[in-house]
């Protein structure tokens, strides 16, 4: 069985993500060492995967729980123990 990557098996090639490209001051644009000015969903076959140019996605707010949500209360009485002598 194949190891599962940090970011999984295949990244998407894009020049935002790639090694040989800078982002602009203007943001809109990539510098790339090997095409020039490039938009940031461009790639060329020189791409090189850098996982530290990577934009990790936004996680879900996590919910807030009440005291209450979270104690054990009895519902009904429990019921009555039988010794074993009396079912035998």
């Amino acid at each position: 069985m194949a190891k599962k990557k940090l970011f999984g098996n295949a990244p998407e090639p894009r020049c935002e993500t790639c090694a040989h490209g800078r982002a602009s001051s203007e943001g809109d644009v990539i510098l790339c060492k090997r095409a020039g000015a490039v938009p940031p969903y461009h790639h060329c076959r020189r791409f090189r995967y850098d996982p530290l140019k990577r934009t990790p996605h936004r996680t879900m707010p996590i919910e807030t729980f009440d005291e209450e949500a979270f104690s054990l209360e009895i519902i009904a009485e429990p019921a009555e123990v039988v010794p074993p002598e009396v079912i035998e």
